[in-house]
């Protein structure tokens, strides 16, 4: 069953959708995974599926959407990361008070850019018992420099410098098309673009503010403090959008346990659909089998 959610962050207020399973008991408490979507994405792009299969392995689920993304109210289309994680940990609180919801068996699930939010909550809040990233950023200025020429870059950075003082002399950033900022990979666009036709909260245009706090957003500095709590990273050796060294640069700094598992043969965007899609539940589910089973 899905039902939808209001909570707040900071003061504001964010909407979101609760995921029941099916054969969920009057008073039963479950353990509950609440899922964080990526870089410009919204909680009805991808994530309902993931719900859906977290609810029919018997665990509560819970998307919502950030601050001025899809429903929720706020400056809209910002990427904000350090107001990201407040917004995460405003999640974590409204899963705990929910009556099918064991306040002590809460796990988060981020995928793309989401992979590098949770793993900074989890790493500054020990509500968090279990930690999934898929495809995940761990280093925003490794990840945008590996994407581009060298000459494409040092523009980008001048780029960022004249937007930062525009910034603070105007309080405006420039809105730029979203393909400037995250360059778009050839092999899965397609996939993408497909999902996000169809979707009104899909968003077509940023500020560049995107790229300074992208490239002062690092997760892989904080990784090894999510250690003794469980650490699973997905991602896939054709990745062309966030390259596989990003998940492994994490994995080599986190403390155990983790484990790090590299899909063959897919793209970025192909996590999301079959036959990718299960092979990434089928190693999410089993690592919350083993470290937050659902009863």
């Amino acid at each position: 069953m899905q039902k939808p959610i209001e909570f707040y962050s900071e003061g504001t207020k964010l909407k979101g959708d609760l995921y029941l399973p099916d054969n969920l008991k009057p008073g039963e408490k479950r353990a509950c995974v609440v899922l964080c979507h990526g870089y410009t994405g919204v909680r009805s792009l991808y994530l309902p599926d993931n719900a859906r299969a977290f609810n029919k392995a018997g665990y509560v689920a819970m998307t919502f959407d950030y601050k001025g993304w899809g429903d929720s109210d706020g400056p809209r289309s910002r990427l904000a990361p350090w107001s990201r994680i407040a917004d995460v940990q405003a999640a974590l609180t409204f899963a705990g008070l929910q009556p099918e919801v064991d306040k002590d068996r809460l796990a988060i699930y981020g995928t793309s850019y989401g992979g590098a939010t949770v793993v900074w909550t989890a790493a500054i809040d020990q509500r968090v018992k279990c930690v999934i990233g898929v495809v995940g950023v761990g280093h925003g200025r490794r990840w945008m420099r590996s994407v581009r020429h060298p000459d494409e870059f040092v523009d980008l950075l001048a780029r960022s410098e004249r937007d930062r003082e525009k910034r603070a002399l105007t309080g405006q950033s420039e809105m730029v098309e979203r393909t400037e900022v995250l360059i778009p990979d050839r092999q899965s666009a397609e996939l993408a673009a497909a999902a996000r036709k169809n979707n009104p909260h899909a968003v077509n245009t940023i500020p560049l503010e995107f790229i300074d706090q992208t490239l002062d957003h690092h997760a892989d500095w904080v990784v090894d403090k999510i250690a003794p709590r469980p650490l699973l990273l997905i991602t896939t050796d054709d990745d062309r959008l966030v390259p596989p060294e990003e998940s492994e640069e994490l994995y080599r700094r986190a403390g155990e346990p983790k484990k790090l598992v590299v899909l063959k043969g897919y793209g970025h965007y192909e996590v999301y659909v079959p036959p990718a899609f299960d092979e990434v539940m089928h190693e999410s589910l089993a690592w919350l089998r083993k470290y937050q089973p659902a009863l």
